[in-house]
């Protein structure tokens, strides 16, 4: 007996998190409610991620030729299901008395019902970002799934970074010392290939070691506990976090690790030791927007509006900044930066379309941001610019991503291994002791 024939059903939030949605289902039929649509045209003024999802997804839908969407579909491409755009009609009788009939969620359900009704031999799923939606289909007797092509299948890759080799050569060790700081990295005998710029500790019997590897070179490099702008590494995943914030050959490093881990302070303090070889210092975070509303919709200017977001990156610099003394180069230079312009903070949706040329780039709070908004910060990136995303994938304000969708969580496991990238995953807690026990315990 042949397979049943899938019809995925798709919820607007699937096109606005990735308008080439209707590529990623193979054989298999698509179902677009009219109220999809209806909800992309309030979507398509704006230079959003949500407008540019909106506006390609309904010109690929025109390009699929449009007359026969609404009359039993037409094929995606070759290989690929069939695309139908259903129109709008009264609730079924099973469900009409369970849901209210003016919202868009409920009415996107009510077309995914009538469909599975009126033909029992396909198996019909609704695919939505909203895990309340899915459990209201699961309630009807739908089948329902979250959108998962760009989902992390490898989330070991977020403990990469580096590894503690214990039992390591004494001799190798006091070479490292004692000569230019590198030696062969053949000589270690490692199950696990190492990998371009993965760190490890080398523990030996007597004495331990901090190393890099350097992929082009096939050295391991010791790694030096350095100094930005006064701000000292507490523990070896910080010394080398700094170690990578402050290497010319690396052009994008993440850090992901708890709040309290030092992953923002490092970043910040690794730009303003370095700032002379850049044209300006970037910090920026994603504003998570509620219900699809961005910071236009609060009270007052921009900089009130701005404000609670930033804050953390201020504190961040206050931290730096009060270090020194208030009459020492330090400190006022760190205020001369912010006046000239060559230090600025700002939300991450105010500076898109600048030109990122000779700019040192963080990225606070990544695990925020969508698989696409990454990508698209990236490739604008020109030449002498350095990107740094730091973020914790456990704590995610954005309704629709979690830990394996988020962009930092994707950056991450796809950038692993390229010469360019280093990834280091901080664990232990340096804000405070009670900081770190309550991240620990509660």
């Amino acid at each position: 007996m042949p397979a049943a024939k899938k019809v995925f059903v798709l919820d607007t939030n699937v096109i606005l998190h990735d308008s080439s949605c209707i590529y990623q289902f193979q054989e298999n039929d698509i179902l677009i409610p009219i109220t999809v649509i209806e909800e992309l045209d309030g979507f398509k003024k704006g230079s959003g991620t949500l407008n540019y999802h909106a506006r390609e997804f309904v010109r690929a839908l025109d390009e699929l030729s449009a007359h026969r969407l609404f009359n039993g579909g037409f094929q995606v491409g070759p290989g690929l299901g069939k695309i139908m755009v259903r129109l709008q009609e009264a609730f079924h009788p099973d469900i009409v008395d369970m849901f209210s009939r003016k919202e868009a969620d409920h009415v996107i359900l009510n077309t995914a019902y009538w469909h599975a009704k009126r033909h029992p031999e396909d198996e019909v799923i609704l695919v939505s970002k909203d895990v309340n939606l899915r459990m209201k289909a699961k309630a009807i007797g739908l089948m329902a799934d979250d959108y998962t092509t760009d989902h992390v299948k490898d989330f070991a890759a977020l403990e990469r970074g580096y590894r503690t080799l214990e039992g390591a050569p004494a001799d190798l060790i006091a070479e490292l010392y004692s000569t230019q700081g590198e030696v062969d990295g053949a000589r270690l005998d490692l199950a696990e290939p190492l990998v371009a710029n993965e760190y490890l500790v080398l523990k030996g019997p007597s004495s331990s070691a901090l190393v890099a590897y350097v992929a082009r070179t096939g050295m391991l490099r010791r790694v030096h506990k350095g100094n930005a702008y006064g701000i000292v590494p507490r523990n070896a995943e910080q010394t080398f976090a700094l170690d990578a914030l402050l290497n010319d050959d690396v052009q994008l490093v993440t850090l992901s690790g708890k709040a309290g881990t030092g992953k923002t302070l490092l970043a910040l303090a690794a730009a303003l030791e370095c700032r002379r070889s850049y044209r300006q210092v970037f910090l920026a975070r994603p504003v998570v927007p509620l219900s699809n509303k961005d910071l236009g919709f609060l009270p007052g200017d921009i900089e009130s509006k701005m404000t609670p977001y930033m804050q953390p990156l201020y504190d961040n610099l206050g931290v730096i900044r009060h270090q020194f003394p208030e009459n020492s180069e330090s400190y006022q230079k760190i205020g001369e930066l912010m006046e000239q312009d060559k230090l600025k903070i700002a939300p991450l949706a105010y500076i898109r379309g600048r030109s990122l040329v000779k700019i040192y780039f963080i990225v606070d709070e990544a695990q925020n941001l969508t698989p696409h908004e990454i990508k698209t910060i990236i490739t604008r990136a020109g030449e002498g610019t350095k990107l740094v995303f730091t973020g914790d994938i456990y704590q995610i304000d954005h309704p629709y991503l979690n830990q394996q969708s988020n962009g930092l969580t994707y950056l991450i496991e796809r950038m692993h291994g390229q010469a360019l990238h280093v990834h280091v995953n901080l664990v232990r807690g340096e804000r405070s002791e009670l900081a770190e026990l309550a991240s620990n315990l509660l």
